[in-house]
C-alpha cells in the first residue's frame, strides 16, 4: 500500500511539474497574420532587413493546426530584405510579404512526381524586366522587340541557380513598374541573390515534389520583428 501511495505522489508531482512548464510558442503560420487561405505554405524569415541568410520552411495544415514538412538554409538579396509595397528595383532587396507561387520552371526536367505547372527553360526563354515594355514581369519567348535585353534576364544564362525554381508572385497581377521583376524561388548561386529566394538544390527538389498547386500554397518572406516581420504578412 506505502509503495502504491508513493508510485501516486511521484506521479502527481510529475504532472504537476509538466503542467507549470511554460508552453513553446504556436507554429510560425499560425502567427501570421495571413496564409493566403490554402493549406501549405513557405516561410522565409531573417533576423533583420540587413541579412542575406535566413531559413525556408514548408508547412501541412493538419487539421486546426501546421506542421513542419521540411525546413532548409535560406539566402536574400545582396543588400537584405526590403518592404514588397515600396521597394525600388535594381536594389538587389528581396521584397518581403504574402505571395502566391504561379508555376515553376528550370533548365533541367522537374523532379519526379512535381505536380506544378512546370515550363522548360530555352535558349529564346527571357523574363522581361524592362518598365518601358508591356511584357514587364513576364517570361517571354522569344524575346518581344520592345523588351531591351539589357534590361531584361535571359533565362538560360542561369543554369545553376534556375535549375529548378518556382516564380514568386511578386507584382505579379498588376505590376507596378519599377517595383521590380523576376523573384524566384531557385538554388543557390554562389552567394547572395539580386532579390530573390534560394536554397540548396536538394531542398529545391523536396518543394517541387511536396507543393500542390490544388492545396493553394504561398511563400511569407519577413523578419523576425520590426515593420518587416513576417507575423505581419
Amino acid at each position: 500500500m506505502r509503495r502504491l501511495l508513493v508510485t501516486a505522489s511521484v506521479l502527481l508531482a510529475l504532472a504537476g511539474s509538466l503542467a507549470a512548464r511554460p508552453a513553446g510558442p504556436p507554429p510560425l503560420p499560425e502567427r501570421l497574420a495571413d496564409t493566403g487561405g490554402g493549406t501549405q505554405l513557405i516561410t522565409a524569415e531573417a533576423s533583420g532587413t540587413d541579412s542575406t541568410t535566413g531559413t525556408l520552411t514548408w508547412w501541412d495544415r493538419s487539421g486546426d493546426g501546421w506542421v513542419a514538412a521540411g525546413s532548409a538554409p535560406a539566402r536574400f538579396g545582396a543588400n537584405g530584405l526590403a518592404e514588397g509595397s515600396s521597394r525600388t528595383q535594381g536594389t538587389n532587396t528581396t521584397p518581403t510579404g504574402l505571395y502566391g507561387l504561379p508555376y515553376a520552371f528550370g533548365t533541367g526536367a522537374a523532379p519526379p512526381g512535381t505536380r506544378y505547372p512546370y515550363r522548360p527553360i530555352g535558349e529564346d526563354s527571357w523574363w522581361c524586366q524592362d518598365n518601358a515594355s508591356t511584357a514587364y514581369n513576364r517570361w517571354v519567348e522569344p524575346r518581344p522587340a520592345d523588351c531591351r535585353a539589357e534590361e531584361s534576364e535571359h533565362l538560360v544564362g542561369y543554369a545553376a541557380q534556375y535549375a529548378r525554381a518556382l516564380v514568386i508572385g511578386f507584382n505579379y497581377d498588376r505590376p507596378v513598374r519599377g517595383r521590380g521583376a523576376g523573384i524566384f524561388l531557385h538554388v543557390d548561386g554562389r552567394g547572395a541573390t539580386a532579390g530573390c529566394v534560394s536554397v540548396p538544390a536538394a531542398a529545391m527538389d523536396r518543394i517541387l515534389v511536396w507543393a500542390d498547386p490544388d492545396r493553394r500554397p504561398h511563400i511569407a518572406v519577413g523578419t523576425a520583428s520590426g515593420p518587416t516581420a513576417i507575423t505581419r504578412y
